[in-house]
């Protein structure tokens, strides 16, 4: 009996870094330019952002992601003048001052636009071009990976997985549509974008069943609310859940896995690397 085919996903070029994905999981630190994130780091000038970055890097980081807005439930939007003005400074400073890639957090594509212009080598968005499909176009023209995440909060699920799987294929065909190319694409089934507690719980356990998409994964469970419903714990006690949550991702086909606690969680995916795929040679 034929065994079936293995699916390689290949490489993705970010900047002057190769992501080559299967090796191992690669890990995406957290720098927020809101002072209303979600999980209380939000930094208020560069040079707090940059001491940061390059903590992170030593700890062990494969890349940043700058974000200008808080993604927390309830969160006001920014204008974009203001989003710039967070930004594109930190972004432009951390392009400097870091050996690794940068990457934007952002849903609009002016912003993603000058970005890219100060440094950023990477466009996370995270209502998965639903809002700005300009986005892909952009990416398409810098030449640049795109993350698509299922975003949730302007809909409701019938059959939860199915739908997001197949909510996530839409994106993926917006991006191609524009000119994306195929290595470029990331997907992230969005923990917490909409999902119930319940549900992000299952992104998890299912995670292993968006490989049908074949694309890469990136993971974002870092700190989030659902965390804290399951252990009724706050914010600034999510660091256990948050290491079962990488660790089994890790285990269920995550490629990267976006964090808060760059250093601890290095060494989580490390451990499971080891045990996923093999220890480093």
């Amino acid at each position: 009996m034929d065994s079936e085919p293995v699916v390689t996903l290949g490489a993705t070029r970010c900047g002057d870094a190769v992501f080559e994905w299967g090796r191992r999981t690669y890990i995406m630190g957290v720098i927020n330019v809101a002072p209303d994130s979600f999980s209380g780091d939000g930094l208020h000038d560069v040079s707090a952002a940059v001491a940061q970055g390059q903590r992170f890097v030593a700890e062990g980081a494969d890349l940043v992601d700058v974000g200008g807005e808080s993604t927390r439930p309830g969160s006001s939007p920014v204008s974009v003048a203001e989003e710039l003005r967070r930004v594109v400074p930190v972004v432009e400073a951390l392009a400097r001052a870091l050996r690794v890639p940068v990457s934007v957090d952002t849903y609009r594509s002016e912003v993603a636009q000058q970005a890219v212009a100060a440094g950023a080598r990477m466009i996370n968005d995270v209502w998965g071009l639903k809002h700005d499909p300009q986005l892909a176009t952009i990416a398409a023209d810098e030449g640049v990976p795109l993350v698509l995440t299922q975003n949730q909060r302007d809909a409701t699920f019938h059959s939860f997985f199915p739908e997001l799987v197949e909510s996530l294929g839409h994106s993926v065909q917006v991006a191609r549509d524009a000119g994306v190319d195929w290595h470029n694409i990331i997907v992230d089934p969005g923990v917490g974008f909409g999902k119930t507690m319940e549900q992000n719980v299952e992104i998890v356990r299912r995670l292993s069943e968006l490989k049908s998409l074949g694309r890469p994964i990136l993971l974002g469970t870092s700190r989030k609310s659902f965390i804290g419903h399951v252990l009724d714990l706050p914010v600034d006690q999510r660091f256990e859940g948050t290491a079962a949550t990488v660790a089994i991702g890790i285990a269920n086909g995550a490629d990267i896995v976006r964090v808060h606690d760059v250093g601890q969680m290095v060494r989580v995916a490390r451990m499971s690397d080891a045990i996923v795929r093999g220890p480093p040679s």
